[in-house]
C-alpha cells in the first residue's frame, strides 16, 4: 500500500537537514580550502591567486588563504633531496603586477638554473599585492610549512605605517590567523583593531560564509582556462606609466620632518617575520624603487616618497640590521627609471632581470 506524499512534511525535513548541515559546518569548520583541483587535475599557479576581473585574468582574489596555497605550485611539488628551496614574500613587485609569470624575479632566478651546496635552486612566489608588512608576515607563517631553506623577504617603507598593518583586505579578512601569530610569535594586534573581520557563529556557517564557498568553487572553475592558456593576470596593451612629476609636497602619512617616528612603524612586524622564520636563513631586501627626474624631483622620489622619509628610512634599516644581526641588502637604486611600468614599485621584465642578477650572489652564499 503507497503511502500519500505529504510535500509540507517533504519541505519541513528538507529545511531541518539544510539547517542541521549549516549548523555542523560552523562547528566543524572542515578546512574546505584544503581541496583542491590544483597540483592534480591540472598544474598548480606559479603564484598566489589574486584578480580583479576574473574573466580577462582567469584568476580571481580570495581571503581563504588553504584554498591559495593549495592552488600554488608549491602545494604539489616534494622536495627531493637534491633541492634548495626559496621563497620569496612581498607586495605586487614580487608577485609580478604586468609580469608573465616567468619575468617575475623568482621566475628569472629560476632560469638562471642556481646551484647552491650542490643543490638545484628552486623558487617560489609567495608575493602578494597590496603593501603590508603583516601581511608578509601572515603569508609566510603558511609558507614555512613547506619546508624552505631560505626566505626572502622585499620590503619598502610603504609596509611600515602601523595603519597599513590590518587594513588590507587579506589579514582583515583572516582575524584568527592574525591573533594565532600574535599568541605564537609576539606579533602586536590590537585587541579591539576595527579593520579585523571578527566572524560571528552564524558567519561560520555555510549560509553565513557562502561568499567564501562560493569563492573557493570559483577558483576551481577558472584553473581550468588557467591550464590552458597559462594566463593568471590581465596584460593591458596600453597602461599609465608610473607617475614623475610632483607637487612640493613633503607628507608622508602621518609622519612630519624632519624624521620617522619609529613608534608610526610596525617594527614589531618585522621583527615577527624574523621569529616565524626561526632557524631558516632570511635575506631581508629594501626593494627597487623609482627615482624620478621630473618636477618636484628634488622633493620626492616618486608617488609614495619624500626625500627626508625615505632617506631617514634606510638609515633606519641599516642600523635595525646590524643590531638584530639581520642579513639585509639594499636594492633601492639598482633599477634605472625607465625600468619601472605603472607604479614605482613595479619593473619590466629588464629590471626584473637586473634584481635577480644582484640577488643570486646572496642565495649561493646563504646556503647551509
Amino acid at each position: 500500500m503507497n503511502q500519500e506524499i505529504k510535500p509540507l512534511n517533504v519541505l519541513f525535513k528538507g529545511l531541518l537537514l539544510f539547517l542541521l548541515f549549516t549548523l555542523v559546518i560552523a562547528a566543524w569548520q572542515p578546512g574546505i580550502g584544503q581541496l583542491s583541483l590544483y597540483n592534480s587535475l591540472y598544474p598548480g599557479r606559479e603564484r598566489l591567486p589574486f584578480g580583479e576581473n576574473p574573466k580577462q585574468s582567469y584568476n580571481l582574489s580570495l581571503f581563504n588563504l588553504d584554498a591559495m596555497f593549495a592552488s600554488h605550485v608549491i602545494a604539489g611539488m616534494s622536495k627531493g633531496d637534491d633541492e634548495f628551496r626559496v621563497i620569496i614574500v612581498g607586495d605586487s613587485s614580487v608577485w609580478g603586477t604586468l609580469l608573465k609569470p616567468e619575468e617575475t624575479l623568482a621566475g628569472q632566478l629560476n632560469q638562471d638554473n642556481l646551484n647552491a651546496c650542490g643543490k638545484n635552486v628552486r623558487v617560489y612566489n609567495l608575493g602578494y599585492p597590496t603593501i603590508s608588512l603583516t601581511k608578509d608576515v601572515m603569508l609566510l607563517s603558511h609558507g614555512m610549512g613547506y619546508d624552505p631553506d631560505l626566505v626572502i623577504w622585499m620590503t619598502t617603507l610603504d609596509a611600515f605605517p602601523l595603519e597599513k598593518q590590518t587594513s588590507t583586505p587579506l589579514v582583515a579578512n583572516n582575524e584568527e590567523t592574525v591573533r594565532g601569530l600574535a599568541t605564537n610569535y609576539g606579533l602586536r594586534v590590537e585587541a579591539d583593531d576595527p579593520n579585523l573581520v571578527k566572524k560571528s557563529f552564524w558567519g561560520k556557517t555555510f549560509v553565513g560564509d557562502r561568499r567564501s564557498w562560493a569563492d573557493i568553487l570559483r577558483l576551481q572553475i577558472y584553473g581550468v582556462m588557467w591550464a590552458s592558456t597559462g594566463i593568471d593576470q590581465f596584460y593591458p596593451t596600453n597602461y599609465e606609466r608610473a607617475q614623475t612629476d610632483f607637487d612640493a609636497d613633503e607628507r608622508y602619512h602621518d609622519f612630519t620632518l624632519p624624521d620617522l617616528n619609529e613608534d608610526g612603524l610596525a617594527l614589531n612586524a618585522l621583527e615577527t617575520g624574523f621569529r616565524v622564520a626561526d632557524e631558516t636563513p632570511m635575506l631581508l631586501v629594501n626593494e627597487p624603487m623609482l627615482i624620478s627626474s621630473g618636477a618636484n624631483s628634488d622633493i620626492r622620489y616618486n608617488f609614495f616618497y619624500p626625500r627626508w622619509a625615505y632617506d631617514d628610512y634606510r638609515e633606519m634599516m641599516i642600523a635595525l640590521s646590524a643590531q638584530n644581526g639581520w642579513t639585509y641588502v639594499d636594492l633601492w637604486n639598482i633599477v634605472p627609471a625607465n625600468e619601472f611600468t605603472n607604479s614605482a614599485i613595479h619593473l619590466t621584465p629588464a629590471g626584473e632581470k637586473l634584481v635577480a642578477e644582484n640577488l643570486a650572489p646572496y642565495i649561493l652564499e646563504m646556503c647551509e
